[in-house]
């Protein structure tokens, strides 16, 4: 699956481009693509044209990593249709706009983020949607503590957020935002060890709290997975010819490695799914899918002698779910 962005956000994002130096834009966002490769945060992001940057240079990227987010949650748990959408450290409302894309059953949107000129930025894309929660959505000043301030919601979502924070305040934040939450919580972070290091200990605290996996994992049971692997995923989006300027690349797409977790207050309907963890190795003989499950760790292999098997597996892809033997 290809991600790209609505046409409403494509259109407003470009008139806001409109006569801005693509120079100056390609620049700001080296700056702070490396700030964020190191850890920093969006404080360092002051400026209108620092925005700008962010618009072409990262929302994609975030508003593809949250679409695959919400798919794989939407497999699981096709029958869930949340009315209510809090979005924690929104900054220009990509995770909204992912959300409202998909579950046309939001009524009411709210995002909440620490940024002056974010908090603009979203406001002022919003009013362009064509989803009415979304182009009503209440705009709060506000840190992640500010969640609590807020009715519960059927669906909150905080992406990219935990990165910013000491590793060892992953869990408690997590608890905090699922006090915060009706029905489901979704998590999102980059798909790096520290990523991934950060949505381990959320898993753990949530699931210690009561929570249910949903998504990536197809299980509630201890996470399997030990270093130096880590849990990750990749979602490949659309670049437009501004995203290909400001980073000066060559090619018209770019993949987005991210680490999720999606926990519900109700289990998900109980299906024996693996989740395919890499990239499926085929050969002429047989393709090896990687595999987690409830039993672990482990490789499904299916020869091609097996032609039903292999005719219905061999366009699985990293990040699917296989129904799993019993």
């Amino acid at each position: 699956m290809n991600v790209s962005l609505p046409p409403a956000l494509t259109a407003a994002i470009e008139q806001r481009l409109e006569g801005v130096s693509r120079k100056d834009l390609a620049a700001r966002a080296d700056a702070f693509s490396k700030a964020y490769r190191s850890g920093g945060t969006s404080q360092g992001i002051a400026e209108e044209a620092d925005v700008l940057a962010y618009l072409v240079a990262r929302l994609p990227a975030t508003y593809a990593a949250v679409t695959a987010a919400f798919h794989a949650t939407i497999e699981v748990y096709p029958e869930f249709a949340p009315a209510t959408l809090l979005d924690i450290g929104a900054g220009p409302g990509a995770a909204s706009w992912a959300a409202v894309e998909l579950w046309r059953s939001l009524s009411t949107v709210t995002l909440i983020d620490h940024n002056p000129r974010f908090l603009g930025t979203a406001r002022e894309l919003a009013a362009k949607a064509g989803h009415d929660a979304l182009r009503n959505a209440h705009i709060v000043a506000g840190d992640l503590g500010a969640a609590a301030q807020q009715p519960k919601s059927d669906l909150v979502v905080a992406s990219y957020v935990l990165a910013e924070l000491p590793e060892d305040r992953a869990a408690q934040v997590a608890r905090d935002l699922w006090q915060s939450s009706a029905a489901m919580l979704v998590l999102v972070e980059p798909g790096t060890p520290a990523g991934f290091a950060r949505i381990r200990a959320v898993r753990e605290a949530l699931i210690a709290e009561g929570a249910h996996a949903v998504a990536p994992c197809t299980h509630d049971r201890p996470c399997p997975m030990q270093a130096p692997d880590w849990c990750h995923f990749s979602q490949r989006l659309s670049r437009s010819r501004d995203h290909m300027r400001t980073k000066d690349a060559h090619v018209p797409f770019e993949d987005e490695r991210y680490s999720y977790f999606a926990a519900a207050r109700v289990p998900p309907p109980k299906v024996n799914r693996a989740r395919i963890i890499a990239p499926p190795e085929e050969t002429k003989a047989a393709i090896a899918l990687p595999l987690c499950d409830e039993r672990g760790l482990h490789r499904g292999v299916i020869n091609r002698r097996d032609r039903a098997a292999y005719n219905l597996l061999r366009k699985a892809r990293w990040g699917d779910t296989i129904v799993s033997e019993d």
